[in-house]
């Protein structure tokens, strides 16, 4: 019975079903924050939703009965059990909070689609370079920071009047938004040379920093990918060698049978 359900479990029809069932509920979800289809079709969209959460729980069980308790030590089937269980969670008044997490479902998505799995197993690898890049910018902001309120902060207390408003500009000033006509220039008409304070700081975090986090992730993706392959390599290298193993033991079988 165990042997027949892992078979199923196991197999790619079922788990393209199952990530079919996880995007119908996520458009399902989405068409409840239409007020003109919830009107019509409230109610039947509240069926599907919940036929979804069944299908979601049959599966969990299912590979409860199957794996007992290896189950737990797959940390995708662990996410998939927390994702399915807020969803069984009541959302009366005390919990109303759930029904916006209903949409959480849709992350099952990672832990079905294989690819998505090695971009967040890509990320979890870059996680100890990544915090090194963060406090590198973090520094960099504090710096500016306390340069920029102590240049600027008695001139536009607004943008710069305190060390939070000086942080929450530069930040503004990092992603690009607004940064020349809505900081920058208005600035330099006060001080003409606070070009040379901020050119440097948006090539540094904006050039540089940031781009050091696309490069510290790839690079994690890349190893990630290149362990999976070795794993892979070695995993058929070693059935080759029982495979050969098994046909050296039959020819010598056949050898020690008389003729």
């Amino acid at each position: 019975m165990r042997d027949k359900l892992r078979i199923l479990i196991e197999s790619s029809r079922f788990e393209w079903t199952i990530t079919a069932v996880i995007i119908f509920n996520a458009l399902v979800l989405g068409l409840e924050t239409v007020p003109s289809i919830m009107q019509g079709y409230g109610a039947t969209l509240g069926l599907l939703d919940q036929v979804a959460i069944a299908i979601f729980v049959v599966e969990i069980l299912l590979k409860l009965f199957v794996y007992r308790w290896r189950f737990f030590t797959n940390g995708w089937n662990i996410f998939d059990l927390v994702i399915v269980s807020v969803a069984l969670v009541p959302a009366s008044q005390q919990f109303s909070v759930l029904r916006a997490l209903r949409i959480l479902r849709a992350l099952r998505l990672i832990s079905v689609v294989p690819s998505m799995r090695k971009v967040i197993v890509g990320l979890f690898k870059a996680i100890p370079s990544i915090g090194t890049v963060i406090v590198m910018l973090l520094l960099l902001f504090y710096i500016s920071a306390v340069m920029a309120t102590k240049l600027f902060g008695q001139s536009f207390p607004d943008w710069f009047g305190n060390l939070g408003l000086s942080l929450y500009s530069l930040f503004q000033i990092m992603t690009l938004e607004s940064w020349s006509m809505g900081i920058v220039r208005p600035v330099m008409e006060v001080y003409p040379y606070a070009w040379a304070f901020f050119v440097p700081f948006i090539l540094l975090t904006s050039f540089i920093v940031l781009n050091l986090f696309i490069g510290v992730i790839v690079n994690a993706m890349a190893e990630a990918t290149g362990e999976e392959a070795h794993s892979e390599r070695e995993m058929i290298i070693s059935e080759l060698k029982a495979l050969r193993e098994d046909v050296a033991k039959l020819g010598k079988q056949g050898e020690g049978t008389p003729s």
